[in-house]
């Protein structure tokens, strides 16, 4: 019976700690070298594959007790088999043999013991190297790199080989603190099994290296698991770092979205001041125990500091216990860089910043040019700022070295955390530059783009380079014929390269994005006038024809006649994109820092600008031509240089009330005048939480309620709610001055969950709480959930807030409500949020907690609510009961949760504790 058929029927004991294994034998460099390597100038002790060797006689040692302890599954002692690692031993050159040794005695030791009622399984291991390809090591070069893609994955290629000629039933890229790594590791198993006509089980096994569940590189378990999510994964798990008391969390968040066989082997717990583990067998076995009875694993085994007496006591535990059911592969499309970006359908819109594009943006074409990189940077990092959740990089220029710079531009992005969180879109006609860009990204990227305008051939080899390095895909509507214009073009063309896409590359539909060429309108030549409604017929018909596909294009072509005309520009942009999003498009290549929205634009320009979109009147390009050449005269009678959405309106808001100009500045994302706004609303107010519970929460909810309905976007949103911010800061001084009372209305714990960045409506609800004397512990953003409960225990927390604004939060707060039930907490859980998302979300977790559950649209509500629920608990009466119950809850949780080493100290012992 094969791997892949015996997991589905048992939970499979791996085995332990090789290294810790190898300590017991009391080996000195003599017993390393041998007398082969006698005469090697560098130290060879700690080069534990070494002994494949010089010492095989240790290594089958250590396989049969694991066996004979009852492991299903060995892995082979050649973490560290390959050129990268063994160039620090001046081994290099022997590295394929001590995999292929390696793998022989791990396949003799296990045939010794394997039956038909209980066979045996060895897994090459293939360790990370002690390079990485997403990291500098150089802090004053961010662009540096110690190793390229294609060095490390010719190192593993030579590996695998090796592994695989020895007889491995599987592959095991163990402790993952580099994507990039894995996915070289991965594209070198594929290609090995290829060759030979093959195909293995590929293990993933990730190591994190913070509370936030982070590996080394950057990357959130989501945004690992959308990296590797269109490789044929056969299991992805935990190890190192952490014990299996500190590993548990991370543990049912990995079991909760990963479409595969999940395992675990963790450390003897974490190490002490002396680099020891303190888990004893029995310890950690009831550790184990937890994990096993919570359906979380299918592959169990141990890590640094175990030994076989940890392993033998694993067998009993997992006996008739039911193995855990991997999680449906995600219906929604998954895009990383170092978070997720998952697409559903509450998403609506995804905007792909336009201006790290030297073939759109003149000054980004200089800086490339002067290679002043940082203000390059900055402009990518306004973009993300501005709400783009994907950024286009596009280095296409023929004065311009394309190929370095975009390597030179994507490293140096990948040391930027606040920009590298989103995922990127590869933007070149050169397909080196595409896969040399590929070769940089640790996350899962678009590729923009590849078509049949040079047959099929061409385009099914690009998109079979596509899909070996997992990315998404965006395909142009061109063919042999050239560009389709119309829509019976664009929909036959794209038709086609979806079936050559799902039925001959097997790509999956979720990871193509079609171009159906967003033109230029009003050009005066009649053929283009349908362009834009052209575009628009034939994003429905792939939406309602091509299952999964998604739709997108550069909507700053459609202007391309009225350069110049900012504000004409941005109000055509904001009318194409409110009618396209309803038809299905869901991408687009836009400036996100367009301040034009479709619902402020006046009536008579509406109608002029959708005359010439929809295509409605033969005369609408002249009559649009006009009306923009009125603007233009008028935005220049009144001072301003260019036209643009302020001076086109005269700036009229600002003869209006205080109160109006509060909202307008919220929708408009205008920081301007908010200082003197606030100043002159404070002497209409009697208190300052009265201007935020009445006009700044007024023209918040007229933001919600216009991104709700597709009127706005969510970089729009996000000006939004940098402007309330800056509000509440001008008030925040005269909200504390007004505090008089010194008794406590509550605690609250408050955060905005894992996985979600956004805060403004967690900080309203703050100031508001404080100004009603709760007392508040926001936790900050991308909290996990532990820490939550954690923090509540700690504190005696009457409330729980909770906050988060994109779709993944949803369920993150369901994960929350789940480890507060368990934790035994019953306390009430506020979910807040202005739309019905999060009222979802409080119905979702009601079934899963006992508590109260609460949700909220109004900010300013929740303090009376607070104050009702805590009233109807009782609380003054239940206190005494409280604190009793939160003292039993504190000691409970201690004794599960040990306390954590400093990741400093973590991480200088990582080295010696892969080993």
């Amino acid at each position: 019976m094969n791997l892949r058929d015996r997991i589905k029927d048992r939970i499979l004991v791996l085995d332990g700690a090789m290294g810790t294994m190898i300590q017991q034998y009391g080996l000195d460099e003599r017993h390393f070298r041998g007398e082969r390597f006698a005469s090697v100038g560098n130290m060879q002790k700690g080069n534990n594959d070494l002994l494949n060797i010089t010492r095989p006689d240790v290594i089958k040692d250590i396989h049969r007790k694991y066996l004979k302890a009852g492991a299903d599954i060995i892995t082979t002692n050649t973490f560290s088999s390959q050129r990268i690692s063994q160039a620090d031993y001046a081994l290099e050159d022997y590295s394929a043999e001590m995999a292929l040794r390696g793998a022989q005695i791990a396949r003799v030791c296990a045939d010794e013991y394997s039956t038909s009622e209980h066979p045996r399984y060895v897994c090459g291991s293939v360790g990370p190297t002690n390079k990485t390809c997403s990291m500098s090591p150089d802090v004053n070069d961010p662009a540096a790199r110690d190793m390229s893609y294609d060095e490390l994955l010719n190192a593993y290629i030579e590996q695998v080989e090796a592994l695989v000629e020895g007889g491995v039933d599987a592959i095991l890229v163990e402790t993952i603190f580099d994507t990039l790594n894995a996915k070289a590791a991965m594209d070198a198993s594929l290609t090995v099994m290829k060759q030979r006509g093959i195909d293995l089980p590929i293990m993933l096994s990730v190591t994190i290296s913070d509370l936030a569940g982070r590996t080394l590189s950057g990357q959130t378990l989501d945004a690992f698991l959308a990296s590797v999510s269109e490789y044929p994964v056969f299991s992805v798990g935990l190890n190192c770092s952490f014990g299996a008391a500190q590993m548990l969390p991370y543990l049912r968040d990995l079991a909760t979205k990963a479409p595969y066989y999940v395992s675990c082997h963790p450390n003897a717990g974490l190490p002490n001041s002396l680099g020891l583990y303190d888990d004893t067998p029995e310890s950690m076995a009831a550790q184990i125990t937890d994990i096993v009875n919570e359906g979380l694993v299918n592959i169990i085994g141990g890590c640094c500091g175990t030994t076989e007496d940890f392993i033998a006591l694993y067998p009993d535990i997992v006996d008739g216990k039911k193995p855990h059911v991997p999680a449906p592969k995600s219906q929604t499309m998954w895009l990383s860089g170092l978070d997720l970006l998952d697409v559903t359908p509450e998403v609506r819109f995804v905007n792909v910043g336009e201006r790290c594009n030297v073939a759109g943006s003149r000054k980004f074409l200089r800086l490339i040019n002067e290679h002043d990189y940082a203000a390059a940077i900055s402009i990518a990092r306004k973009q993300v700022e501005d709400g783009a959740l994907v950024i286009d990089i596009n280095m296409d220029d023929g004065l311009l070295n394309s190929k370095e710079e975009m390597v030179t531009f994507l490293n140096l992005l990948a040391s930027e955390p606040d920009i590298a969180r989103v995922p990127v879109m590869i933007d070149s006609s050169d397909w080196d530059v595409v896969v040399a860009g590929l070769k940089c990204l640790q996350g899962k990227c678009i590729v923009n783009s590849i078509s049949l305008k040079a047959g099929e051939k061409q385009f099914k080899s690009r998109a079979l380079d596509v899909k070996r390095f997992g990315a998404a895909v965006v395909v142009m509507c061109f063919d042999e014929e050239g560009q389709a214009t119309t829509y019976e073009r664009k929909i036959a063309i794209a038709e086609r390269a979806y079936r050559i896409l799902t039925e001959e590359i097997g790509f999956n539909p979720l990871d193509i994005i079609f171009d159906p060429n967003i033109l230029a309108v009003a050009t005066g030549m009649e053929e283009h006038d349908s362009y834009a409604l052209e575009f628009i017929r034939a994003t429905g018909w792939i939406k309602q024809n091509l299952p999964g596909a998604h739709v997108s294009g550069g909507v700053s072509n459609l202007s391309f006649s009225f350069r110049g005309n900012n504000y004409i520009r941005e109000a055509m942009h904001a009318v194409f994109l409110y009618h396209a999003i309803q038809h299905g498009m869901d991408f687009g290549i836009v400036n996100p820092a367009s301040k034009i929205t479709y619902e402020e634009i006046p009536q008579d320009q509406l109608n002029a600008i959708e005359d010439v979109i929809l295509y409605r009147c033969k005369d609408a390009a002249e009559r649009l031509i006009e009306l923009a050449e009125k603007i233009k005269e008028e935005a220049a009678a009144n001072g301003g240089t260019k036209p643009s959405a302020i001076t086109a309106s005269h700036n009229e808001w600002r003869n209006d009330t205080v109160e109006h100009r509060l909202q307008y500045a919220l929708k408009k994302g205008i920081g301007d005048f908010i200082e003197e706004d606030i100043n002159e609303a404070l002497s209409s107010y009697p208190h300052a939480v009265d201007i935020i519970e009445g006009p700044l929460m007024a023209g918040m909810n007229e933001v919600g309620e216009l991104f709700g309905c597709g009127k706005m976007f969510l970089p729009q949103v996000v000006k939004t709610a940098r402007i309330m911010k800056q509000a509440v800061a001008v008030l925040q001084p005269h909200i504390a001055a007004e505090k008089t009372e010194d008794t406590s209305a509550g605690t609250v714990v408050m955060a905005t969950v894992k996985g979600d960045v956004h805060d403004i409506g967690k900080n309203i609800v703050d100031v508001v709480l404080s100004c009603n004397n709760y007392e508040v512990i926001d936790l900050g953003v991308m909290v996990p959930a532990d820490q939550i409960v954690k923090k509540a225990i700690e504190a005696n927390a009457d409330i729980v807030g909770l906050s988060g604004l994109i779709t993944p939060s949803l369920q993150e707060m369901v994960n929350v409500a789940k480890e507060m039930q368990r934790a035994g907490l019953t306390i009430p859980l506020f979910v807040g949020g202005a739309t019905t998302s999060e009222m979802h979300a409080a119905l979702k977790i009601a079934p899963e907690y006992d508590g109260l559950v609460i949700w909220t649209k109004d900010a300013a509500q929740v303090p009376l609510a607070a104050a009702r629920v805590l009233k109807k608990n009782g609380r003054e009466q239940e206190k005494a009961r409280l604190d009793e119950k939160y003292e039993k809850l504190r000691a409970e949780y201690a004794a599960r949760q040990e306390t954590l080493v400093s990741l400093n100290e973590a991480r200088e012992n990582k080295l010696d504790l892969w080993k």
